[in-house]
């Protein structure tokens, strides 16, 4: 992973012109991101000009991985969640750039939002994927423990229902 720099996102223009670039050609390609095929412009920019917003008010830290001064990947911690569950986080819009898959840039940016989780008092991650395509070996193999497959539980982005497997993961201990 030579060159690959991690940092936190803030609510720019670029960054929500380069994230909604990179959640097109995810969708594109199959990745099952809550987006289905063909996404517009117009919805992945207003997602993440929403999520940025998020990130202004506390309530999400968004990281991206930098190949200079290109963005490659990014995944969502999300905090903010109901007031029973001040202990846990949630990974979310896990997604890398097709040409940079397979480099350990995932890997990366899911063991520093497992730090950025400690650091916020953060005892438990939860997260999600699509049982067809999705990132489970990845989950697993950086300690996540599967605790169950829902069938039928989303539309693919070209169509066709896929499961969601479900994961979590103490941390911090």
């Amino acid at each position: 992973m030579p060159n690959i720099k991690i940092k936190p996102l803030n609510n720019t223009s670029e960054n929500i012109i380069a994230l909604s670039v990179m959640l097109i050609e995810v969708v594109a390609n199959g990745g099952s991101v809550g987006f289905m095929h063909p996404l517009s412009p117009v919805e992945s920019i207003n997602f993440w000009t929403s999520s940025l917003a998020a990130v202004d008010r506390g309530e999400r830290i968004i990281l991206g991985a930098f190949d200079g001064d290109e963005l490659v990947a990014t995944v969502t911690l999300v905090l903010s969640l109901p007031p029973n569950q001040p202990h846990r986080a949630e990974i979310a819009k896990m997604m890398t750039r097709i040409n940079y898959r397979g480099r350990g840039i995932a890997k990366a940016l899911l063991q520093a939002a497992e730090q950025l989780a400690v650091e916020h008092n953060r005892s438990l991650l939860v997260l999600d994927t699509a049982q067809d395509e999705g990132a489970s070996g990845l989950y697993e193999k950086q300690g996540f423990t599967l605790t169950g497959i829902i069938p039928d539980y989303a539309l693919k982005p070209h169509g066709g229902l896929t499961a969601t497997m479900i994961y979590w993961k103490r941390i911090g201990l």
